[in-house]
């Protein structure tokens, strides 16, 4: 930021509610300063953490030091290993992992997923067995968020693209139900300075609409004895704390706490519900502005099937089909592989069904992983089946690069054909594969694909 952007009229005062007048100063001053970088890592590709301070509610988080690096030019970021989110957002782990002993193998929806930074996380929270429908209504944002879960590469993940009113057709099945709703955006005024320019009173009142017509809208497929999380990235008590009460006062529900430490500098909410509402100032700990609260839903079932409205258009891979797709991930005992036309998929066992019946009753856009196309019993690889964490890197030739042929090869520019083999490679830096190219002679075929190169920096 070049300097810092004057405050819209009536924000200051938005926050008298909330702050006493000495702590109003502070944040106003705290958001005219840099944000914190951080990175939260792949467990599933990275085996040990990276070095530096870590988040204190995320063990897969770790602050980045020196100011926000250039991601752009790091081969690692575009491999997946790490994915750079909002350090305060990461608290979503420490929610998760409180009201649910296992994660593993839960069933889960991000209603408002783009861009993916809480999706890659509760994926990594699900494990193989779980699934995480990552759900986003708005178009435009589809797109990015499909890429992030590929590069993730857990295979544990289904991209719907649904007004969160199309959910009626599931009832009580998801195990957690994460609504990072829509909102002002006063938490984000020090990283976005546009955000600034947006806010009114009127906007506040519209996003509290919303908000509440998304709550509506999913409870349903909540199962009984479920969690949903509500969370936004902004200050004012109409957002937050009013939002947390109304769904406590209208839903067969109770608002629950959550425990930490006091070190964290976490703040309590106002007003009838705010014990219950955790509120991140930058002002006071390392990270953007956030609020979040957890509620449980009444009773207690066993999850129940997905009412289909349409057929799914999958079928199963058999017979030479399944076994070429099989050859290209180090086991696929766990997995199940189907197609659409000649586009294959592979799916972990323990939610193969589960895809099949969402299928049928919302628009999946991506899931499990893009294999790619089987032509005449072959397959021509997909660059998501490059970064999924159990491509076979041990029956598929590959070569290791260094750094600047690594940012070559992200430009889509040619790279030497020394140490490839003739047919598909795998293109690894440090060890972790970034992509494909195709060896055809002396020629190297580079296949990293071209809406995701990156600018000739």
């Amino acid at each position: 930021m070049s300097g810092p952007v004057s405050l819209p009229d009536g924000f200051a005062d938005s926050l008298a509610e909330i702050l006493p007048a000495g702590e109003r100063a502070e944040l106003l001053c705290a958001l005219d300063t840099p944000p914190p970088a951080a990175v939260r890592f792949n467990p599933y590709k990275l085996a040990s953490p990276p070095e530096g301070e870590q988040v204190p509610w995320c063990r897969y988080g770790f602050y980045v030091d020196g100011g926000r690096p250039s991601f752009t030019l790091d081969p690692l970021h575009h491999g997946g290993v790490y994915y750079v989110q909002e350090p305060s957002s990461m608290f979503i782990e420490h929610i998760v992992r409180q009201v649910f002993p296992d994660t593993q193998g839960l069933r889960m929806l991000d209603v408002c997923a783009a861009p993916g930074g809480k999706t890659t996380l509760l994926s990594t929270l699900a494990g193989l067995e779980g699934l995480v429908v990552a759900n986003e209504p708005v178009w435009s944002r589809v797109n990015i968020l499909a890429e992030n879960i590929r590069r993730w590469g857990l295979g544990n993940v289904a991209v719907t693209a649904n007004a969160p009113s199309h959910y009626a057709a599931i009832k009580d099945y998801f195990d957690l139900v994460l609504v990072d709703a829509p909102c002002s955006g006063e938490g984000m005024f020090r990283k976005n300075p546009q955000a600034r320019t947006q806010w009114s009173s009127r906007n506040v009142a519209a996003c509290t609409v919303r908000q509440k017509d998304i709550i509506e809208n999913i409870w349903g497929c909540l199962k009984p004895g479920g969690i949903l999380i509500y969370s936004t990235c902004t200050f004012n008590s109409h957002e937050n704390e009013h939002v947390a009460s109304w769904t406590a006062e209208n839903f067969d529900c109770e608002n629950i706490g959550i425990d930490y430490p006091g070190h964290w500098n976490i703040a309590k909410g106002i007003g009838p519900a705010g014990g219950y509402t955790l509120r991140f100032y930058p002002h006071k700990l390392k990270g953007d502005g956030f609020s979040v609260s957890v509620f449980r839903k009444e009773g207690s079932k066993v999850r129940t099937k997905i009412k289909p409205v349409r057929k799914t258009l999958l079928r199963d891979l058999v017979g030479r089909e399944a076994k070429e797709a099989g050859r290209w991930v180090e086991q696929p005992q766990f997995m199940r592989f189907a197609a659409i036309g000649d586009q294959a998929y592979g799916f972990y066992s323990a939610v193969h069904g589960d895809i099949i019946r969402l299928s049928e009753a919302v628009n999946i856009i991506y899931s499990g992983i893009d294999m790619g196309r089987i032509i005449k019993g072959d397959l021509k690889p997909s660059h998501a089946l490059a970064l999924f964490h159990d491509v076979n890197t041990g029956e598929i030739p590959g070569s290791e690069v260094p750094l600047e042929t690594a940012l070559d090869y992200l430009r889509k520019s040619d790279i030497p054909a020394e140490g490839f083999r003739e047919g598909y490679n795998l293109v690894t830096f440090s060890g972790y594969p970034l992509g494909w190219v195709k060896r055809i002679g002396g020629r190297i075929n580079n296949l990293y694909p071209k809406e995701l190169r990156i600018a000739n920096l």
